[in-house]
């Protein structure tokens, strides 16, 4: 089984990451504290703060995990810059308090989440899913977050609501990347509405057991692990219900190469690599790329009928 049952480990069973980021972090401490006060962050918004009462859940994977150095060094987070290495270098401008997130559109209960509120919707849980960008490279990510159907079904979608639009931060003074017209901002992404409410689909908070770093998509981004990483938003601060496909900021960029559903597939090329390997970061060799990124126990009923060369 690619997932196993609940058990008892607890999430500090978990690899811990590098020694050099337990060090950075009690020669930061105070520091980070003071700043916090400064800037009015809570000391609970800092990266590298231990999330509380994060429990552990059924799913976990059988592999190793990524190194909290590569998670945090190695992105694409064009709001920051296009090299790998460029949220991590810049991020640091992004203010993630005070931050709301509007739940709106084909719903019965618009309403405008504060991010704290947010963290208590539901319980925290940890999910070690994989995440394989469409570029060919994949990680094993401990994320920490709720299920994406506990805020929709607060929600209440009305009849008329078939998909759901993720839209993120469009703000260039904290995100230098929004600067340079590369794509069209803000950042859009989509799901159909049973997508979104798959029980692997969730909002994520933190990772390693800790809040998330702004690099990694603070302090809130959605994480679908059967799709390329791309289609998982991050800092989102609009999430609304609607009738109708939304137009992917992908989508819109490069409509040949980049389609609405996205889901993992080695039989579908990308029009200009071949999608049936993947590099897992930290590893020399290649390995083959699994379809819906080994998800397809949980998640291939959402996609029976479909021709998925067609719907991509």
């Amino acid at each position: 089984m690619l997932i196993r049952q609940p058990n008892d480990i607890a999430p500090s069973e978990i690899t811990p990451p590098e020694i050099y980021r337990e060090r950075r972090r009690f020669m930061q401490g105070m520091g980070a504290l003071a700043a916090g006060a400064v800037l009015g962050i809570p000391p609970a918004a800092e990266a590298g703060v231990k999330l509380a009462g994060v429990r552990a859940s059924a799913y976990r994977l059988d592999e190793d995990k990524t190194p909290y150095k590569d998670i945090t060094t190695y992105n694409n987070f064009y709001e920051f810059g296009t090299g790998k290495g460029d949220p991590s270098e810049n991020a640091g401008s992004l203010k993630t308090r005070p931050w709301t997130v509007a739940v709106e559109g084909e719903v019965a209960n618009p309403k405008t989440y504060d991010i704290d509120a947010l963290l208590k919707l539901a319980p925290l849980e940890e999910r070690v899913y994989r995440m394989r960008c469409v570029e060919g490279w994949s990680m094993v990510i401990p994320w920490v977050g709720f299920p994406l159907k506990e805020l929709i079904r607060r929600a209440a979608p009305t009849g008329n609501a078939r998909y759901v639009e993720f839209v993120t931060l469009n703000d260039p003074e904290q995100m230098p990347g929004l600067r340079r017209r590369i794509l069209s901002w803000p950042y859009v992404e989509g799901l159909r509405l049973d997508e979104a409410m798959h029980p692997l689909a969730i909002l994520a908070v933190g990772l390693y057991g800790e809040v998330l770093p702004n690099q990694n998509g603070a302090p809130i981004r959605l994480v679908v692990p059967w799709k390329y990483g791309f289609k998982s938003a991050k800092s989102i601060v609009k999430i609304r219900f609607v009738e109708k496909p939304p137009l992917t900021t992908w989508m819109a960029a490069a409509p040949r190469e980049y389609g609405f559903y996205s889901n993992v597939n080695p039989d579908v090329d990308h029009p200009r690599w071949s999608q049936a390997k993947e590099r897992r970061i930290g590893e020399l060799s290649k390995r083959d790329t699994l379809m819906f990124n080994g998800y397809a126990a949980q998640v291939a009923q959402l996609y029976r009928g479909m021709d998925l060369q067609k719907f991509f």
